[in-house]
């Protein structure tokens, strides 16, 4: 894969992982759990995309994450992995279809194999960069709601890539916020 790409071309592939690891409120156990799960995930390459003068290389994302032997998923996710050569500036935009949104950012360089990514909840009763942001349904923000998020992904020199995620929650049954974490690591299939 082209350079142009920088630290996003690793990423390009089909892959799968089946030692992920999700911690997170379980409405129906009314208590925090730690749920194994598998999952497949494909990076498509595109660009170069223009915007006046700036050049973006991105990667269309797709997500999909099962419990155990389940065959219907508890998680999907669509979308863009872009990077800007220029600048530096590691972008990732994706949905989730329970109504959120995400606009994640930093900076790497063109070799790095660590990016580090974060977003914040806009509202009037919150500090954020108004660059990255999370967007949520009404239903979300009066019972779950997105206060930020933080992700580092590694490529591994085994030719694996590893993450780790942390979407910090308000939720309506706890006191203080949660830290509702997913890792994993996945090996290329295609």
């Amino acid at each position: 894969m082209d350079r142009q790409w920088g630290p996003l071309a690793p990423l390009a592939g089909a892959w799968e992982g089946d030692g992920g690891v999700d911690v997170a409120y379980s409405h129906q156990r009314g208590r925090v759990v730690c749920t194994p799960y598998r999952e497949r995930a494909t990076f498509e390459p595109f660009g170069p995309v223009r915007n006046g003068r700036q050049r973006l290389f991105g990667l269309d994302h797709r997500t999909t994450m099962w419990r155990a032997d389940e065959s219907i998923p508890f998680h999907t996710e669509v979308g863009y992995w872009l990077w800007d050569p220029d600048s530096g500036e590691v972008l990732r935009a994706f949905v989730v279809p329970r109504g959120v949104a995400v606009l994640a950012g930093g900076t790497a360089g063109v070799d790095d194999r660590e990016l580090r990514l974060a977003a914040d909840r806009h509202g009037p009763d919150r500090a954020h960069d108004p660059d990255r942001a999370i967007g949520e349904s009404r239903y979300l923000a009066a019972h779950a709601s997105s206060l930020r998020y933080r992700a580092t992904i590694t490529t591994n020199r085994d030719g694996t890539w590893s993450y780790r995620e942390t979407t910090t929650l308000r939720m309506r049954p706890l006191p203080e916020p949660l830290a509702h974490t997913d890792r994993n690591t996945l090996h290329r299939i295609a």
